[in-house]
């Protein structure tokens, strides 16, 4: 048995998340809705779901009390290639590539409503 997690990140506008994720190497796998509600962004393994939702995605002190509560988190072999990559092309991180006590290296980065995802391996 194979288990795969597809996280479900709320987002305020469809378009822009993918145009947002295509900058860091994801396709979009599909687009539904008229207007569009409901996404799919891939990149090898990973799939991240973007649901659209009205208004701010979090509340205005969500960030203050929880100021890194992760939406989802991607594992890879070695994350430091995928960060300058998308250093690259100007992501903004909410924390920079770091090694961790137990060795492995990670960084976060926030998407345009503020969901954080960290890459983390190694």
């Amino acid at each position: 048995m194979t288990l795969i997690a597809e996280p479900q990140l709320f987002v305020s506008d469809i378009a822009a998340s993918c145009t947002f994720f295509a900058r860091i190497g994801f396709a979009t796998a599909f687009v539904h809705g008229d207007p569009p509600f409901y996404a799919q962004v891939v990149r090898d393994g990973a799939r991240l779901n973007l649901r659209h939702a009205d208004g701010p995605v979090f509340d205005i002190g969500f960030r203050t009390r929880e100021a890194d509560a992760l939406a989802a988190t991607i594992a890879a072999a070695d994350v430091a290639p995928l960060y300058a990559e998308f250093a690259a092309v100007g992501v903004q991180f909410h924390r920079k590539l770091r090694t961790e006590s137990w060795g492995a290296q990670s960084f976060i980065l926030a998407d345009p409503d503020g969901n954080l995802i960290a890459f983390a391996g190694g």
